[in-house]
């Protein structure tokens, strides 16, 4: 009986755990362009929980810094420089960050969660 109560209790938390994260998805448009790159395009209003998570990454990565460096890391979210394709600036990295998570993650909370994980996403 107690192995029961407890098997019971594991099924309850992984059921709870799977409809949080599915509570977090953002929607996200994936394009290809005519040179076959896919593109994500995030819906522009992101939840709170979502903008706390992009903040929580920024603060970790670069202190929130636009012009932080590490190696071939640059910016807010130090992303691989290659990935900003020489445009620098605080809105492209913005946009470049959000098709990064969008496109490997699905979401923000799902980066942190990854970061968490791994110190780094």
């Amino acid at each position: 009986m107690k192995k029961l109560k407890k098997s019971k209790s594991i099924i309850l938390k992984l059921v709870a755990a799977l409809a949080l994260s599915f509570s977090f998805t953002t929607i996200a448009q994936v394009t290809t362009d005519h040179s076959g790159v896919q593109t994500v395009q995030a819906a522009k209003k992101q939840s709170s929980a979502e903008r706390a998570a992009k903040n929580w990454i920024a603060m970790r990565e670069s202190g929130g810094n636009y012009y932080a460096r590490n190696g071939v890391c640059y910016g807010k979210y130090q992303l691989n420089i290659n990935y900003l394709k020489g445009d620098l600036s605080p809105k492209n990295q913005e946009r470049v960050a959000d098709n990064y998570v969008y496109g490997r993650y699905g979401s923000w909370v799902n980066a942190k969660n990854f970061w968490l994980a791994h110190h780094w996403y």
